[in-house]
């Protein structure tokens, strides 16, 4: 005689090997936190950026050195044989001599320019830095939740396998009974085959969403702290996307960074311009040696002067030079600098333009992202009803095995839409915050406070709430 099986097989399904998977261990946890720690201590494109800015920020000290005074030191050491026809003789000199000079520039309005232009060059790099830092938070950030997200989607198709094996199984029931023909059961294996495939795929999201997470940290993980469905979904504060974008353009870092980048490229078009300028430059000398060295000719005795004797000669004095030509080079330099400088102004306001955007679009998208969370969770229980009521319709014989099968696709579609919406809702502030250049780790502190120590994504994809509508259908009559 045929058995009916249980009704409510949605929300038998939907449970997915919740009593198996609550006596599975877990293994040892990683909240999001550490995770960021671990990557800003092992991250290598933020130590390469570091690197960089280490590098940038020697633009300023060469650049200041052309300021300030220049000592050197050197020596000659020569042997000059020289002959006469007339009268026929031959004089051999040789000599040692030693020199220091001292110079010092009064006037380089090119080199003033230039320490100007690797001043912002330097803020521009600490600001680049510093929005390599932020974007490392939200890096973090993105690579822990798509774990998340790649485990409940596999928690999910586990469920959904679930689900219709037993709808399989009940085909074949009804098979072997005769109440039903050999279409259903081959549509019911049908999608508990497809089904199969797609919780192989899950389980392969999940490996690639771990390893860009090692990626970026260069740490390996067994699993992660999950979060809990009380977090609050709440619009953005303030809620008016106008302040947002007044918030953007005054803090946001790379705009920030690009009005450097158009400061250096100014001082660098002064610069060019200033190699138009003369040039003023105090020199002091200090030389000592053989006279020979010193190109003293034919000194005589009534001078005190003889071949091999000792000469000190010092000399200060000041240095102009006025440029008058060079071939064109420094006019060349000047359009090439006035068309960097063009080409600076252009970016910022491009990047202005895409800051206004992205934050009017990410607060949009935030609103959006609180009302699909509750619209999904409604239409999980708006599609257990479906099943249930599909179910029934299918005992009675006024719904078949497809109609079935259908509903409970449109019911797990609706769970992973809804932790979808969940994770979209946290990923989508973080962003908005970001384009606002207010993101910091605090706000992933915060987001710490909604982490679940022991999450067990087989039982924990789902809301407790419906997890206890579920075991409430599941429990017997009486």
């Amino acid at each position: 005689m045929f058995r009916a099986i249980p009704l409510a097989v949605g929300m038998m399904s939907l449970l997915g090997g919740l009593a198996q998977a609550a006596t599975t261990p877990l293994a040892s946890q990683t909240d999001l936190m550490s995770v960021y720690q671990q990557a800003v201590e092992n991250n290598a494109d933020l130590a390469a950026s570091r690197a960089d800015f280490a590098a940038r920020q020697e633009a300023v000290p060469q650049a200041r050195a052309g300021l300030l005074p220049n000592l050197s030191a050197g020596a000659d050491v020569n042997d000059t044989r020289q002959a006469l026809d007339k009268p026929a003789m031959t004089a051999n000199r040789s000599g040692t001599s030693y020199r220091a000079t001292l110079s010092q520039p009064i006037f380089r309005a090119d080199r003033w320019f230039q320490l100007k232009a690797a001043q912002a060059s330097d803020e521009q790099a600490g600001l680049e830095l510093s929005a390599t830092e932020q974007n490392l938070i939200l890096q973090t950030a993105e690579r822990y939740f798509a774990v998340l997200r790649a485990q409940d989607s596999l928690a999910t198709a586990r469920a959904e396998e679930n689900a219709f094996l037993r709808q399989l199984d009940q085909s074949k029931e009804r098979f072997n009974v005769g109440l039903t023909d050999k279409t259903d059961m081959l549509q019911s294996q049908a999608s508990y085959d497809t089904a199969r495939a797609n919780r192989s795929t899950a389980e392969r999201q999940v490996a690639d969403a771990f390893q860009a997470l090692v990626t970026l940290t260069n740490r390996d993980y067994n699993a992660l702290q999950g979060v809990v469905h009380t977090l609050p979904v709440l619009p953005p504060l303030p809620n008016d996307a106008r302040a947002w974008v007044d918030t953007a353009t005054q803090q946001n870092l790379q705009l920030l960074a690009s009005n450097f980048a158009v400061d250096a490229a100014e001082q660098t078009l002064r610069q060019r311009k200033a190699g138009h300028a003369p040039t003023l430059d105090a020199v002091a000398q200090y030389e000592k040696g053989d006279n020979d060295n010193f190109e003293l000719s034919n000194p005589s005795a009534r001078d005190g002067l003889v071949y091999g004797s000792d000469v000190e000669r010092r000399t200060v004095g000041l240095r102009l030079e006025i440029p008058l030509y060079s071939g064109g080079l420094t006019s060349s330099q000047v359009r090439e600098a006035y068309q960097r400088f063009s080409q600076s102004e252009y970016r910022r306001e491009g990047l202005r333009r895409q800051v206004v955007e992205n934050t009017r679009n990410l607060h949009r998208a935030v609103n959006t992202d609180v009302e699909l969370v509750q619209a999904r969770k409604q239409s999980i229980i708006s599609n257990q009803s479906a099943v249930e009521a599909t179910e029934i319709g299918y005992q009675v014989g006024t719904r078949n095995v497809v109609d079935v099968l259908d509903a409970q696709r449109q019911l797990y579609a609706s769970v992973r839409d809804y932790n979808n919406s969940r994770y979209d809702y946290i990923l989508d502030n973080l962003r908005l915050k970001q384009a606002a250049g207010t993101l910091s780790p605090q706000d992933l502190q915060d987001l710490g406070r909604y982490l679940k120590p022991d999450y067990n994504p087989d039982k924990d994809f789902l809301p407790p709430d419906l997890q206890a509508q579920a075991k409430a259908l599941l429990k017997p009559n009486r």
